[in-house]
């Protein structure tokens, strides 16, 4: 069991949550709090978690979570709502980086992924989970506003013994004067692949670039561990899991380049799908007069 299913199977299933994206990040500028334990005891490790309740209303969350050195259990820090994320700042939209922020409500987190790749995949979930939570957020208030105007009470001349009820339509509209539109959450330096609509490629190659630095972080902290060190036999079992490494690398930069070959030729098709629709309608129209 990997650490984002251990994660979610202790903290969040338990709640009735569902985890969508965990990043294990670090801080870029490191706060010092002398009351923690220093040594062994202040060594822990911080994971960055997103989640949505299950039950309705549906409420998106980010969660810090902390996993203390010698043991196995994950501790839940700290947990805000999507309303108070103001700001998600990807730092350099040009190239791929792991350093992002996280703006709240009185508080700014700056961090910083253990790879690029996560962090790719952390602001991609995070930006649709967003776009979805609040599309969703701003159609319900809609819906409430159109019930509330088609109950409001209408004046109807019925007899001289039906009294006059109070104008409603003035107190509806000064409701929704009143009214102010959710501040949805803001992002900024971030590269376009990450809040791109058609982005499932590339979400694609994003989880595959996280497992492969996975698969090549737990090689290397096993070789670090293994007490055969220096021995020829173990220099040549390196050797070939780099091998294996190196190759699937380069089939996954195949598949991407397929992927993305694929893309285009899908555009293409579909451009001129609708010039020619355009030319059949204009067919249609010349031969109809």
């Amino acid at each position: 069991m990997n650490v984002q299913s251990a994660i979610n199977k202790e903290l969040f299933i338990p709640r009735d949550e569902r985890m969508l994206v965990a990043v294990e990040v670090s801080r870029r500028k490191r706060k010092r709090m002398s009351f923690l334990p220093t040594g062994a005891g202040g060594d822990y490790n911080t994971f960055i978690c997103v989640s949505v309740t299950n039950t309705r209303p549906h409420q998106l969350l980010i969660t810090k979570v902390k996993q203390f050195g010698g043991s196995s259990s994950f501790t839940k820090r700290t947990q805000w709502t999507v309303e108070k994320l103001r700001q998600v700042n990807g730092i350099n939209p040009n190239k791929d980086c792991p350093e992002f922020d996280l703006v709240f409500d009185g508080a700014v987190d700056q961090w910083v992924a253990s790879s690029s790749a996560e962090k790719c995949l952390f602001v991609q979930i995070l930006y649709h989970a967003c776009k979805t939570y609040w599309e969703g957020k701003v159609g319900s208030l809609g819906k409430v506003v159109r019930q509330r105007s088609q109950s409001a009470p209408l004046e109807v001349g019925a007899g001289p013994s039906v009294p006059s009820p109070v104008p409603a339509p003035r107190t509806l509209q000064s409701r929704r004067k009143s009214y102010v539109p959710p501040r949805q959450t803001e992002f900024i330096n971030c590269q376009p692949k990450l809040t791109a609509e058609a982005c499932t490629m590339n979400l694609v190659i994003f989880r595959c670039k996280v497992f492969m630095n996975r698969l090549k972080n737990r090689m290397v902290a096993n070789r670090s561990q293994s007490p055969a060190r220096g021995q020829p036999g173990q220099r040549v079992t390196g050797s070939t899991l780099g091998n294996v490494v190196h190759r699937m690398n380069v089939a996954l930069g195949e598949r991407g380049d397929k992927l993305s070959h694929a893309e285009d030729k899908t555009v293409e098709l579909m451009h001129k799908a609708q010039q020619f629709a355009d030319t059949a309608h204009k067919l249609a129209l010349k031969y109809s007069k």
